[in-house]
This record gives C-alpha cells, structure tokens and sequence, in this order.
C-alpha cells in the first residue's frame, strides 16, 4: 500500500469514527427534557400543485417556536458544574438566543445574551421573559460576537456558540431523527442554511442510516456563505449578508458545520427573496402559520428543485422557525406573488392621448391589474407616456405571452418583474422626473435598522454632493432600503466613488437600469 493509499485509508476510518460519535450523540441528546417532537404535516394542496409528495417538518412548534431549542440545551446539559458555574454566554440576534435562555432557565444556569441593536422587539422581549440578562451591543452581529468574547474573557463566563459546536449540532441532528421515525419513504429532504449546524447535524445522521437519502442545503441569494465555501474548499467571509432572511444572515459557513457538510450534503440550492416571500404564504395557507423569512427558506428550495425534476417523490421540508416581526408582513405580502411568479410587473408606453388607457386596459383581454402608477410628464415632448403596471398572472409562461399580445400590438414593453429596483422603489416614485438637466448618479443602499438609523445614514453620505434623489421605505424592522441620487460632475467622480466605497453600508449602482430610465431619470 503506497504512503497516498495509507493516508486515504486512515482518513477514511477517522471520518467513520467521527460519525459514529455524532451518531452516539444525536441518539443519546436529552433535548426531549424541554423540547417536543414536532409534526410532519403533509401539504396535499401543493403535493398536487409539484406532482410531489410534500412534507413540512414543524419546528415552529417548539416552546420558543424554532428548532434552535435543541442544539443550545443539549450543549447546556453536557457541560461541567465548572463550566456552568459563572453563567454562560452567547452572542445571537434571535433564535439562539431564544433557545439558550429557555434551556439556561430549565437547568437553573444563568444566561447573557448580547444581541445587536437591530435585532426585533419581539424576539428581545422573548428572551428576557426566560430570565436571561439581555444586552444590546452594536448594529450587526459581529459587533455583537466582538462584545459577547469580551464578556465572557471579563467575566469568565462558558460561551455557547449558535452553530459551531459538536454538541450544538448533534442536538440539532435530532430533527433527522424524527424524521425518519415519521416517515419510511422519503427521498430528499431540504435544510435551511445559516452557519450549517442544522444541516451539519442532519446530514450526518441520514447518512449513516439511510445514505439513499439526498440532503440538499437551501440558502438565501445574498448569504450564500455555503455556496462560497463550496467553491473556495474552505469557510471564507462573505462581503456583505442581506438582511431579509436574517435567521440566516451568516458571513461565514462554520468550520465543524462544513467539515461535515462537504461529506455528507449532496447539493445547494439558493433562493430570492421573493421566493421565500411566496413559500412564506404557501406555509399559511397550509397551517395557517406565519414562518418566519429563514424558517421558509427550506420549502422555497424544494419548490425550485420541483421546477426540474421527474416528480412522484417523497421530499421534506424543515419549517425551523416562526418568530416573524408583524411589520415585515407588509414586504411580504408586496412580493409573495411576483416570488409565485403569479404578477407581472410591466413599464409599457403607451400614446400620451384621450382614451389610451381603455385601449391598453382592453388589450389585457380580461387580466386583473394589480396596480397602475401614471403621473402626466412635465416637458413638452408629451406625445407618449409610460405607465408602470401590475397584472395578475397564472404563472411565467402567461407573462410571456401577455408580454407578446401588447408586443404584436404596437406597445413597446420593459419586463421589470425581476428588477429590484422597480420593485423597491420606482412603482412608489412613478412621475417623479427631474425636470433640470443634471449629471446624476443612482444608488441604492441597504443598511440595519434601528432608533436614528436614517439620520446616522444620511450623516454618514455627507454634504458635499448634492441629493437630487431620495427614497426611502421600512420594509421590515431588520433593515431599511434607500435609493438615492447625487448630482456629481465629470471631474469630482473619481473622488465620489472613492467616498461611497468606504461607507459601511451595502450599496449598488443603478444609474442604468431601465427602470430610472423610463420613469425618474
């Protein structure tokens, strides 16, 4: 045996061992001292609608309405009377939190939480009625870790980790276990995607005792830190996160999680936010629960990975958690349908004279409009008008062809359906042209919301160009949306770029996108 063929072997054998220790862990977890075995409901509606046999995995059953119960408690159980002696700490802006101070507050452990600024109300207030001593620390979760290490140096607390920790993810491994216990036939399960301790955890125990079984990880577009790792060979930073599905606002995939998930995962699939938002409104409609944004994640994974396969299996969906803030409601229910692909969103020019609207209603042939935005232009060149429009669809294949009816009819059509911009801001702004000739530059920026984050926004672009654009809306209490233009001339640019470069929030150009064009440019 040649010295790569002793090395392969004696890999080989280590990963075994290593499985076999979660499997022993996963089996031998207490989780069931506070937390619950949860349903597998079956969703006949959308089965049929797939020509799938669908199942939700319900973890928003748990007493803090998220599976992350499992992971904090059984770390809790298994720690030293040393370790547990001056308290633990964590650093989580919700679930986690949520889990650690219920399981702290069953084992009689006390528990710190330090929490960012922008974390919801609801979930700050959850973890302060377990007891926990509750600490608000800076705008992002890292600014929260930073202050968490500090504490637990300072005050010698035992820090328990939200994904990186072999008994953190065998007690989430225990959601496999159930499953299979619930379910014989079952050929795909989908897990959502943060830090990977669930998905670590479950792929694990599948695959030791029904490695048929395909494990697909589901994450969101914009905190794909999974996908990343995928491509690098090992856990790297992302550049930013979004903040929408913020259960799973992850930078970086953990090292234990990826060890594991690159053995025994069989893919990644990544969804939008209007996805999310249509398997959000799925999920009610079936249980008449309110997931939140991560916790639907997993379903609008299944719900793509359908879009292309053979039909007739059995897949499961894991609903890992349900502590929405009501106000993110509103966004939802703005782009569950264009997610459903069941709106369309269309700039259609139309002549700028009496009864044109009737004529171009009358060619929807019938169609619902969801939404008609129409404002007279301000300059003399008024012999044709753009109007921004919704309709009601069936799906893709109907916006299509309604794209190709006005098409034949002599109406010049931009689909915007797909365009962030459109969606977050122009159908708001419709007719809100400049009518000065200026040389401007759009931005749209997304940063954390919390008390003067607007103010702290608008301190932080400065004064020195000038605002000749301004948009901004709340679409949620996690995080806000700006589109903003400024008037900058030819010479000062290199040094506008270098400014919008250093601020710290997530931004995006957006001076060439049609839909400024056609209606704010």
């Amino acid at each position: 045996m040649t010295d790569e063929e002793q090395q392969k072997l004696a890999q080989t054998n280590a990963n075994q061992e290593q499985a076999l220790d979660y499997l022993r862990r996963i089996l031998l977890a207490p989780i069931y001292e506070v937390a619950v075995e949860s349903d597998l409901t079956p969703l006949n509606k959308l089965s049929a609608r797939l020509g799938n046999q669908i199942y939700l995995k319900r973890e928003d059953q748990q007493p803090v309405h998220s599976f992350k119960l499992r992971g904090a408690y059984n770390k809790l159980a298994n720690l030293t009377e040393a370790q547990c002696i001056h308290g633990v700490v964590a650093a989580s802006a919700g679930n986690h939190a949520q889990g650690l101070a219920l399981a702290a507050h069953k084992l009689g452990i006390k528990a710190t939480i330090v929490m960012p600024i922008t974390t919801p109300e609801i979930k700050v207030d959850n973890v302060r009625r377990f007891g926990a001593d509750v600490r608000l620390v800076g705008k992002s979760f890292n600014e929260a870790a930073s202050a968490c290490l500090q504490i637990a140096k300072d005050e010698n607390k035992t820090i328990v980790h939200p994904f990186d920790d072999i008994d953190v993810i065998a007690g989430q491994g225990t959601v496999a276990k159930e499953i299979l216990q619930q379910q014989t036939k079952c050929d795909v399960i989908f897990v959502p995607v943060g830090g990977g301790g669930l998905l670590a955890g479950m792929a694990v125990y599948l695959k030791q005792l029904r490695p048929n079984i395909k494990v697909i990880g589901v994450e969101a577009e914009d905190s794909a830190c999974l996908k990343a790792a995928m491509e690098a060979g090992q856990p790297t930073d992302l550049d930013q996160v979004g903040l929408f599905a913020d259960g799973v606002a992850v930078k970086r995939i953990g090292e234990h999680t990826f060890n594991l998930i690159k053995q025994y995962c069989d893919d990644v699939i990544t969804v939008s936010t209007d996805e999310i938002c249509a398997s959000i409104k799925d999920i009610f409609e079936h249980t008449r629960v309110i997931a939140e944004p991560a916790g639907a994640l997993s379903l609008a994974g299944l719900q793509k990975y359908c879009q292309s396969s053979e039909g007739d299996e059995s897949l499961v969906a894991i609903l890992s958690g349900a502590n929405m803030n009501f106000h993110t409601l509103r966004y939802v229910s703005e782009r569950c349908e264009l997610g459903e692909q069941k709106e369309a969103v269309l700039a259609v020019t139309i002549p700028e004279e009496k009864g044109s609207f009737r004529r171009f209603c009358q060619a929807l042939a019938g169609r619902v409009i969801t939404e008609f935005n129409y404002r007279q232009a301000q300059h003399d060149d008024n012999e044709k008008a753009h109007i921004f429009v919704g309709v009601r669809l069936s799906g893709q294949q109907e916006r299509e062809t309604l794209i190709d009816v006005l098409q034949q009819q002599g109406y010049h059509v931009d689909d915007f359906t797909n365009n962030e911009l459109a969606k977050l801001h122009v159908r708001y702004m419709v007719g809100g042209q400049n009518p000065t000739a200026v040389q401007e530059r759009i931005f749209r920026f997304q940063f954390p919301e919390y008390p003067g984050a607007l103010e702290k926004f608008l301190d932080t672009l400065g004064e020195r160009w000038n605002i000749s654009l301004f948009h901004y809306r709340n679409h949620g209490a996690a995080f806000g949306q700006v589109l903003a233009g400024f008037e900058v001339s030819n010479d000062d640019q290199l040094d506008f770029f270098n400014h919008v470069k250093t601020l710290d929030y997530a931004w995006q150009e957006e001076t060439n996108n049609q839909a400024y064009k056609a209606f704010l440019s």
